[in-house]
């Protein structure tokens, strides 16, 4: 049988045996770490099941809305769900909120005013947040146009937070507090929980009326806790990511405490009417479907990650984590030595993918970045990062940075596809 296989790979992908047998090898070293991941896989998912049971969970929430949605049973079931596995005092889940840049600009734009100051204690927040914000850009409506400032606290080295920093940062503006729970595209590990657990009780320490707002992007069903169980007043993510489990076909999703949730509300729709309206417009389904398949669909995500990791590292490539490093997210970062190695995994990941394998991405100036990008994404989900995907700029360190999977056997072909392309290529 495991001839047969590995005949099969070879005949079908074209895979050579040199990788398929240090595949295997990688697959053993990682041993340890899928079954740490198999244990809180097994929690999280009793947890979300728990918070269906407790709701009442029903095929009536399964109808949709039209108009101006009052009184949708589906929507308010799905976000007393979404509070109950977050551990929350409320949520907002909408099909109308596009991304998690949209969920934390509603965050940011529905909490703060006009002289008041907003400080990022995780370094600079990810790219697509920095028009938001304004610092870069001018004449969209940002944060600054409107007279709130903006300061940030760089990560010691190693990537760790600068307590000492933070507290000196903190002045009587000082309103909210953004932590970046992802390494978007730094070369940094991803923040743990028990890392922002300390962050949260240093700055409520200082003054317990900052607004703590963590994105959470990434992270979610990564570790057993999530960040308002650790002191977070806002949490904010993007449905085609890991609570979608891959089935939402768009939305996004805050969670905290109501006072928070309610003003980010009014920035959605208007102040007076915030969560009361909104048509489903039948999506419910897929969304509450999504987030029960979510805590093993990001299990299987982070296996692949630790799986590219150890394959990367048996080649002599750098991988952030490393396959045995505690991981806060489910993004595996490999830094390679030019543009050319960057180009040809992700390309050899689009190769593996199951939707658009016979593309061959390119870089392109994506809008919201500062510089070229490649995205390597086969999805049935347009865009959806907690399905396969690999993506990095191209300038220096040139790494590449890749995030999800629905089963692991497709990143692992992918991965394997990868390695293949780059050898062909000579690049290993």
């Amino acid at each position: 049988m495991i001839s047969d296989y590995k005949k099969y790979i070879k005949e079908e992908f074209l895979i050579e045996s040199k990788v398929l047998e240090m595949a295997v090898l990688a697959e053993k070293n990682a041993a340890y770490e899928f079954d740490k991941i198999s244990q809180i896989k097994e929690y999280n998912q009793f947890k979300v099941i728990r918070a269906m049971q407790n709701n009442n969970l029903n095929d009536t929430h399964f109808h949709g809305t039209t108009g101006y949605g009052y009184d949708d049973k589906g929507r308010d079931g799905l976000e007393s769900i979404y509070k109950d596995v977050f551990k929350a005092e409320d949520a907002l889940v909408r099909h109308q909120i596009m991304s998690g840049t949209h969920a934390l600009a509603l965050c940011l734009y529905g909490n703060l005013r006009p002289g008041e100051e907003l400080l990022s204690v995780a370094g600079k927040p990810y790219d697509t947040l920095e028009e938001v914000i304004g610092i870069r850009g001018e004449g969209g409506g940002s944060l600054r146009e409107f007279g709130i400032s903006y300061k940030q606290v760089e990560l010691l080295e190693g990537g760790r937070p600068d307590f000492e920093a933070i507290e000196k940062a903190i002045c009587k503006k000082t309103k909210m507090i953004l932590i970046q729970r992802s390494k978007g595209y730094e070369w940094r590990p991803s923040l743990s929980i028990d890392e922002i657990e300390k962050i949260i009780k240093h700055i409520k320490s200082i003054n317990s009326d900052i607004v703590v707002l963590v994105d959470n992007c990434y992270g979610e069903f990564v570790e057993d806790r999530e960040p308002v169980e650790v002191g977070a007043d806002l949490i904010a993510g993007s449905l085609i990511k890991n609570p979608g489990g891959g089935l939402a076909l768009t939305g996004g999703y805050v969670v905290g405490k109501k006072e928070c949730v309610a003003k980010t509300a009014y920035r959605m729709t208007a102040p007076g009417l915030g969560k009361k309206i909104g048509a489903s417009l039948g999506n419910t389904r897929l969304m509450i479907q999504g987030l029960f398949m979510a805590p093993h669909v990001v299990a299987e995500s982070l296996k692949g990650a630790i799986f590219c990791a150890s394959l990367m590292s048996l080649l002599g490539f750098e991988t952030s984590p490393g396959v045995n490093e505690k991981r806060g997210d489910i993004i595996q970062a490999v830094k390679f030595k030019n543009a050319d190695s960057l180009i040809a995994f992700c390309q050899g990941i689009q190769k593996g993918s199951p939707v658009d394998s016979f593309v061959l991405p390119e870089p392109w100036e994506m809008p919201g970045y500062d510089s070229p990008v490649i995205m390597a994404a086969g999805a049935f989900v347009q865009g959806s990062s907690i399905e396969l995907s690999a993506d990095g700029p191209i300038k220096p360190p040139f790494v590449a940075y890749m995030q999800g999977g629905l089963v692991y056997e497709h990143i692992k072909l992918g991965v394997m596809i990868a390695v293949q392309k780059m050898m062909e290529k000579g690049l290993v």
